[in-house]
């Protein structure tokens, strides 16, 4: 029999060739494995993988789950090959997370925001291409409901300008799929490659679409530190906020006007929800009926098609 460390790396190797990214599992089951050969155990018991999952003590129970759901996913593994293995039982260290509400933005609210993108200040030469670098980013997540990983892992390979749409590569449940672009999108976006191609003449830059003034891609936490100074400026947060609209609500929008657009046309939403699950990338179409449960105008819209169901009985 292998030991629990073989045994950690092969299912590891194992998730991933089924397209799992396990990232947060592979750094905590390597801890577990650690934590077990300190106490000498050769197989897991629920007691060693509670006594593992709480610590440090000063973690949120939200991690605390976590880690002991690392453990009962490896455990069920492990115990076809070593029977002694516990299980840990499903109703341990319980926590539900709860969503972030999200912040249906407004035309208006979106179009100061990439008002406010253009007017980003250029402290020299090499900065001259980042106010349309932001204004083409935070306008394609507005219009394209793609998550932001998404857009900034986008490639020049990946826009063909001509069919009008982007190939999206290897997203968050391993998948990849097709955008289609409106045709402003697509000039919009035409004509930031050509200033970008300006800019970077002769110079080395990274494929990535989106890049910062070294010609490196985007950094996530610099995207962030952005929007939340451009938000503040215009007035969706406050001077010290420190939580208000995301990036990611722009998904959200997109979701409920794509809805809202069906139900106004005479389309019927509910069948037509699979495409737009298929569309933003979701596993299951229960994601994206979340993505709409907060939105009034759709409730209302709901409501409407109801009671004219009720006012005209088949």
């Amino acid at each position: 029999m292998n030991t629990l460390r073989q045994a950690a790396q092969e299912y590891l190797a194992l998730r991933r060739a089924l397209g799992f990214k396990l990232n947060e599992a592979d750094r905590g089951l390597r801890d577990f494995v650690t934590f077990m050969e300190q106490r000498r155990a050769k197989y897991i018991t629920q007691a060693l993988a509670l006594e593992w999952a709480q610590q440090p003590r000063h973690y949120r129970p939200a991690s605390w789950a976590a880690r002991l759901g690392f453990v009962r996913c490896f455990a069920r593994y492990r115990s076809a090959t070593d029977p002694r293995t516990q299980i840990p039982a499903p109703g341990l260290l319980p926590f539900h997370a709860k969503r972030a509400q999200p912040y249906l933005y407004s035309d208006g609210e979106i179009r100061k925001l990439l008002n406010a993108a253009l007017q980003i200040p250029c402290r020299c030469k090499r900065d001259e291409l980042k106010p349309w670098t932001y204004y083409c980013l935070f306008g394609l997540l507005s219009v394209s409901g793609m998550r932001l990983g998404e857009v900034r892992n986008l490639e020049l390979q990946d826009i063909d300008l001509v069919a009008a749409e982007l190939t999206i590569r290897s997203t968050k449940f391993g998948k990849s799929r097709l955008v289609p672009l409106h045709a402003s999108t697509s000039r919009v976006l035409a004509n930031y490659i050509a200033l970008r191609e300006r800019r970077w003449m002769g110079q080395p830059v990274s494929s990535y679409l989106f890049v910062s003034n070294r010609g490196n891609r985007l950094d996530a936490s610099e995207i962030h530190r952005t929007f939340y100074a451009l938000s503040r400026q215009i007035g969706l947060r406050g001077t010290s906020d420190s939580h208000g609209p995301r990036l990611h609500d722009m998904r959200h929008v997109f979701a409920t006007n794509t809805l809202l657009h069906w139900y106004r046309s005479g389309h019927d939403p509910e069948r037509r929800l699979p495409i737009l699950s298929a569309y933003l990338g979701h596993a299951h179409v229960a994601d994206t009926q979340w993505y709409l449960s907060g939105s009034p105008e759709l409730m209302r819209e709901a409501m409407r098609r109801l009671e004219q169901r009720w006012g005209n009985p088949s």
